[in-house]
C-alpha cells in the first residue's frame, strides 16, 4: 500500500487505497467523496476526485455535517461511471433510490462506506477550536484526524501557529457530546448497504479500544459480490494488503457499533413514545439484535433516549 495514503488517512487508508485503485484500473472515471471546503477549513464539500492527489486531499475523517448526495442528479447526467463514498445513511439512501431510478446502478459502480458513530454538529467543531486556543477567523487548515493513527486534531493559523489535540480528547470528550439526535436512533452505523465498509481496526483490552499512536490499519468488510471481487482484485494488484479476520474479532475492534445495534430498537421505541413519531426500520434484524444484550442495559438506553427526546423537542 502507498505509505502516503496510510499516513494521511484516518486508519489504514483502505478507502483511499481502493479509490486510487478504481481510478488507476479504469473501473471508474471519478470518485464522489467528501473533502474539506476550499474556502472554509471547518466546512465540508463534495469533491470529484480523478487522481491520487485528489483522493489524498480528501483522506481523513470529517466529523461535521456533509451532504454528498446534494449534486447526485448532476453526477448521473455526466454519462461517466463513478464510485460513491459516503456515510452509512448516505449509502442507504442511494441504494434505495437505485430501486426507482435505474440510472444509479448504471453510473454508480461501487458504493463505499465507513463505520460511523454519528455526526457532530458544527458546534462540536467550534468547541474543539476554542479549546485548542486557535482563532477561527485566522484558520487556514483544520484536520480532525490523520497524519498518523488515530492522529491528532490539528489547526493551523495564517501566522503559522499550529495547535494539536489527541483523538481521545477531541472525539471522546468534545465531539461525541454534540452528536445529532437522529444519529442516536440510527440502526446502521456499519454501512450495511455498501459494497465495502471500512473502519478503524482498533487494538484494545477489556473491550475498550486503545487509542495509542501506531501505524494505521483498517477493518474492511466486503458486503456484496461486487465488493468482494473489488477487494480481491485490489489485493491481487497490491493496491491494498489484506489478511483474513475472524468474525469474533470485529466486535473487539468496534465494541461501540455492536452495542449500538443491540440497543437501537429501544431508542426508537422511546422516541415514538416521546414524540409520537419515529423512523420505521425493516429487515435490519433489530429485534434479534436486542436479544443480545441485557434487559437492564436495553431499558437504560430506552429511558435515556426518552428523556433526551422530550428535552430536545421542547
Amino acid at each position: 500500500m502507498d505509505t502516503a495514503i496510510r499516513k494521511q488517512a484516518s486508519s489504514g487508508g483502505a478507502i483511499s487505497a481502493l479509490a486510487c485503485y478504481l481510478l488507476d484500473s479504469g473501473k471508474v472515471d471519478f470518485i464522489a467523496q467528501i473533502a474539506v471546503d476550499g474556502k472554509d477549513p471547518l466546512a465540508n464539500t463534495l469533491q470529484i476526485s480523478r487522481s491520487h492527489e485528489d483522493v489524498i486531499r480528501a483522506a481523513g475523517s470529517r466529523y461535521a455535517p456533509s451532504a454528498p448526495l446534494q449534486s447526485l442528479h448532476e453526477l448521473l447526467s455526466t454519462g461517466e461511471k463513478f464510485a460513491f463514498v459516503g456515510k452509512p445513511c448516505d449509502v442507504a439512501a442511494l441504494r434505495q433510490y437505485a430501486r426507482i431510478n435505474p440510472a444509479v446502478d448504471t453510473a454508480v459502480k461501487y458504493m463505499l462506506s465507513f463505520m460511523c458513530a454519528g455526526v457532530p454538529s458544527s458546534h462540536g467543531t467550534r468547541e474543539v477550536i476554542r479549546k485548542l486556543g486557535a482563532e477561527p477567523k485566522r484558520l487556514v487548515s483544520f484536520r480532525y484526524r490523520g497524519d498518523g493513527w488515530p492522529g491528532m486534531a490539528r489547526a493551523v493559523q495564517d501566522d503559522g501557529q499550529s495547535f494539536e489535540m489527541d483523538y481521545n480528547t477531541s472525539w471522546g470528550t468534545i465531539l461525541n457530546k454534540h452528536l445529532q439526535f437522529r444519529c442516536k436512533i440510527c440502526p446502521d452505523g456499519t454501512g450495511e448497504f455498501a459494497d465495502i465498509t471500512c473502519a478503524d481496526a482498533w487494538y484494545g483490552q477489556d473491550g475498550y479500544p486503545d487509542f495509542a499512536e501506531r501505524d494505521g490499519r483498517s477493518l474492511v468488510l466486503a458486503r456484496t459480490k461486487a465488493g468482494s471481487e473489488l477487494l480481491k482484485t485490489a489485493a491481487h494488484n497490491r493496491a491494498i494488503l489484506v489478511e483474513p479476520l475472524e468474525t469474533a474479532q470485529i466486535e473487539k475492534m468496534q465494541p461501540y457499533q455492536a452495542d449500538r445495534k443491540r440497543v437501537v430498537l429501544g431508542r426508537v421505541i422511546a422516541t415514538r413514545l416521546a414524540r409520537g413519531i419515529a423512523p420505521r426500520y425493516r429487515r435490519l434484524r433489530l429485534l434479534k439484535a436486542s436479544l443480545g444484550t441485557s434487559p437492564v442495559h436495553w431499558l437504560r438506553n430506552c429511558w435515556g433516549t426518552l428523556r433526551r427526546a422530550v428535552v430536545e423537542a421542547q
